[in-house]
């Protein structure tokens, strides 16, 4: 499947736009899963294998936080338009709504002064005294702040830490066995990250600053998983709600609701979570998220189909934008290739 896309991505493995990469394209009941590259450079250059553990950053964001929001709604204890000050009381703003968050449209300045000096408890309390702005709703400006809260929203739901909600809720109906938060015991099988200045080399424990610092409580980072587990999560979706294993997740009126605009005006292009794409040949969306580690997901309801990546790009050092160029370049190239 997909010779030119696979082409490309072995073409950006031999540039060094990344040290390692697995990837798989899924169609119709059908995986073709490929593996290149090494898993770490540092202190020895290590193999990637189909089984290596992947830091997903914000692909948690979908997997986790996502799926508990949406669970939450389909069982009607959450009104995606209700005030989430209504449900988590220690929020300070008293009119951004869980679709504000959800879409991205809550125009929450996301600056926090002193921030990476700040412990767990003090940075949970200043991201809780983010305030919107005048834009709300009329504009989409990706953050983390919105799942954080959402975060919190589903510890305050649970009663416990937004990360083992995750676990017990998510990764275990689902069987994603091997997808964990807590991951030191599996050094060994774990895609290094950054060589970072003060942390040294990343290997096992979350790379991104804000949930490093958050720990459990964190639902916009912090998960391990590979690309077969990636794939479950992904089918899941595809097959209306229904896991790989039978398990009913998510009702397949929920799903469907995905695959709209949920702006405002409907017209800004996000769903729930997700960022909507399109085939040239379309006017279907396909639901699309990255990770800032390197990895994204693309999910084709329409031609039951999906697209899995995971990378290492910021091991040993972080290009960012040379990476996101090329990230887009191979997005258009797949969604072109899917329409010759």
């Amino acid at each position: 499947m997909y010779p030119t896309t696979h082409a490309l991505i072995k073409s950006y493995l031999a540039e060094g736009v990344f040290p390692g990469v697995n990837f798989a394209f899924y169609k119709n009941g059908q995986v073709e899963a490929y593996s290149y590259g090494c898993a770490t450079l540092l202190p020895h250059p290590q193999k990637m294998t189909r089984e290596t553990l992947f830091d997903i950053a914000s692909l948690t964001k979908m997997i986790g936080t996502n799926s508990l929001i949406l669970k939450l709604w389909e069982e009607g204890q959450l009104d995606l338009d209700a005030p989430v000050q209504n449900y988590l009381p220690d929020f300070q703003d008293g009119v951004v709504t869980s679709r504000d968050l959800l879409t991205h449209t809550s125009d929450i300045n996301p600056f926090i002064e002193n921030r990476d000096q700040l412990n767990e408890r003090e940075l949970k309390q200043a991201l809780l005294n983010l305030k919107s702005g005048e834009q709300r709703g009329k504009k989409v400006a990706y953050t983390d702040t919105g799942t954080l809260l959402l975060g919190f929203l589903i510890d305050y739901f649970y009663q416990r830490p937004v990360q083992d909600v995750i676990a017990t809720d998510v990764l275990e109906p689902l069987s994603m066995t091997n997808s964990a938060f807590n991951v030191s015991n599996m050094h060994s099988s774990i895609a290094a990250t950054e060589y970072h200045q003060k942390r040294g080399l990343i290997r096992g424990t979350v790379h991104d600053p804000k949930a490093f610092v958050l720990g459990e409580q964190c639902g916009s980072a912090g998960l391990f998983s590979t690309l077969d587990d990636c794939l479950i999560y992904c089918q899941m979706l595809l097959n209306g709600g229904t896991a790989p294993n039978g398990t009913r997740f998510l009702k397949p009126q929920t799903v469907q609701q995905l695959y709209r605009d949920w702006t405002p005006q409907g017209d800004l292009g996000r769903s729930l979570g997700w960022d909507l794409k399109y085939r040239a040949d379309s006017e279907s969306p396909l639901l699309f998220h990255t990770g800032y580690t390197g990895t994204f997901l693309v999910i084709d309801p329409e031609q039951n189909e999906c697209f899995v990546f995971l990378s290492n790009r910021v091991h040993p050092i972080d290009h960012r934008e040379e990476y996101v160029q090329k990230r887009d370049h191979l997005l258009n190239v797949y969604l072109n290739e899917k329409h010759p």
